[in-house]
């Protein structure tokens, strides 16, 4: 993806039919830290869907609240609503100016959800965005192969990795499970 942003990272995990995400706190304007303990994960439809979110706060919200919405309309599948907001995302003149990335899991699915119209959903069942996205990907890829650690212990771990790597990320995290 060509979006990048600063101030974040989010990434879950599904393993042994769990799925777990979580999320640093910090919040960055421009060269300073405004806030450390943000809450960028979400419950969502009778808390059966988590969503996590990158980029602007009010941007993130409201397509938060759009996906929610979704949710409610779809009688919770997830897939229908993602697309849906994908697709009005991408063509609604509003919505198109907004930045953020959104993932978003419920127990059989996980996607990542973007302006683009993308609705990624990761073959390995990792999924991460934001500035620190990468490196947390890359530490949940090599601990699910090479220990039995669970997934909201693989996501502490693919947070701590990033958060001493990335300079947009701090290790006050919000971690969720299903």
């Amino acid at each position: 993806m060509s979006i990048e942003f600063h101030g974040t990272t989010v990434i879950s995990v599904r393993k042994d039919g769990k799925i777990a995400i979580g999320s640093d706190g910090q919040v960055t304007m421009g060269a300073t830290i405004a806030k450390s303990n943000a809450k960028k994960i979400r419950r969502a439809y009778n808390d059966n869907v988590l969503i996590g979110f990158a980029g602007s706060t009010a941007d993130a919200l409201t397509l938060y609240e759009r996906l929610n919405g979704k949710l409610e309309q779809y009688s919770g599948n997830l897939t229908r609503a993602s697309v849906e907001l994908a697709k009005e995302w991408r063509t609604d003149k509003m919505l198109r100016r907004l930045e953020a990335l959104l993932i978003a899991a419920d127990k059989q699915n996980s996607y990542i959800i973007s302006g683009n119209g993308d609705v990624l959903e990761p073959e390995d069942g990792i999924a991460a965005i934001g500035s620190g996205g990468q490196y947390a990907q890359a530490a949940a890829k090599a601990l699910v192969k090479h220990t039995s650690l669970s997934a909201t212990e693989i996501v502490k771990e693919a947070l701590q990795i990033a958060s001493s790597i990335c300079i947009y990320t701090d290790d006050h995290f919000s971690i969720d499970t299903l």
